[in-house]
């Protein structure tokens, strides 16, 4: 189906949250789009600043996204990730991508604000949809550095001032986490929701438990972004398969099944977000 904007991705997923999830290799894509038509529910494609450093080049692998979004059955978005130059967002804009993060955290808030208003105001008349973060999220010693959490009233000042449409906001978790031992400040996710006029989102969230995940849907989280979750997954698949074969050559020996445990963790993950059981636990190569 034709790319679904984002806002509406959002409504399909209520009262649950949506979930999005970052694209390093097309095995990741390939997976997300599968598990969100077995999950029947809306997904959001990600690729991150990171991951265009990798690839040397944005329009490949963004490319490659955006078809199988139109080619899948499922709702889905393609979004630009922890960009940090207006020069990476047009060039997404410019390739079809309709949902973008602009991150100035680094900066000051005044720096932020300014820096952030500029692009959501050339975003907004390209109808295109803008998340921004109001301080460094975690793994950065920024605000989700151990006590730094986001001010509600800071946080509407913000959005009132840059016009962004999304606002990832620090509530207790971090980037780049194996351990799912982080806990949500609960109270005060329900108290951004109450006062900031955007959707949240939460990044880091690989490091939050199921029943934290849940708990901060419930209390108001709308986006949930995913990460290195998915690649510990693959990484353990694709190592239990080469590791027991010294001979194995071909990448799609092992490609594949590590595929098939990114589809099924986000399945799962997205059976979670919906408050739904999930009643599959592992796929087969998904295409």
């Amino acid at each position: 189906m034709p790319l679904t904007p984002v806002p509406d991705l959002i409504a399909a997923a209520r009262p649950g949250g949506l979930g999005a999830f970052n694209v390093i290799a097309l095995e990741h894509a390939e997976a997300i789009a599968a598990a969100a038509e077995a999950a029947k529910r809306p997904v959001v494609l990600q690729l991150s600043e990171n991951t265009v450093r990798y690839h040397g080049s944005l329009a490949p692998l963004a490319l490659a996204c955006l078809r199988i979004a139109a080619d899948s059955a499922a709702p889905i978005a393609v979004h630009l990730d922890h960009a940090t130059s207006f020069e990476l967002v047009t060039a997404a804009v410019e390739l079809g991508i309709r949902s973008v993060m602009y991150d100035a955290s680094a900066l000051g808030y005044a720096d932020n604000v300014a820096a952030t208003a500029e692009v959501a105001r050339w975003c907004r008349d390209r109808g295109v949809f803008v998340e921004a973060e109001l301080g460094e999220v975690g793994g950065k010693d920024g605000a989700h550095a151990p006590g730094v959490r986001t001010d509600p009233d800071e946080a509407v000042e913000f959005v009132v001032a840059t016009g962004v449409d999304a606002l990832a906001v620090a509530v207790g978790s971090a980037h780049a986490m194996h351990a799912r031992t982080a806990e949500l400040d609960l109270e005060l996710i329900a108290r951004l929701a109450a006062k900031v006029p955007v959707p949240l989102v939460l990044h880091g969230s690989s490091g939050v438990p199921d029943a934290g995940l849940r708990a901060a849907v419930e209390h108001g989280m709308t986006k949930v972004n995913i990460a290195t979750r998915l690649n510990v997954l693959m990484t353990e698949a694709v190592r239990a398969v080469v590791t027991g074969d010294a001979d194995l050559s071909d990448p799609r020996k092992y490609l594949a099944p590590g595929r098939a445990a990114v589809r099924a963790e986000v399945e799962r993950f997205l059976h979670l977000f919906a408050d739904q059981p999930c009643h599959t636990h592992r796929h087969g190569p998904p295409r």
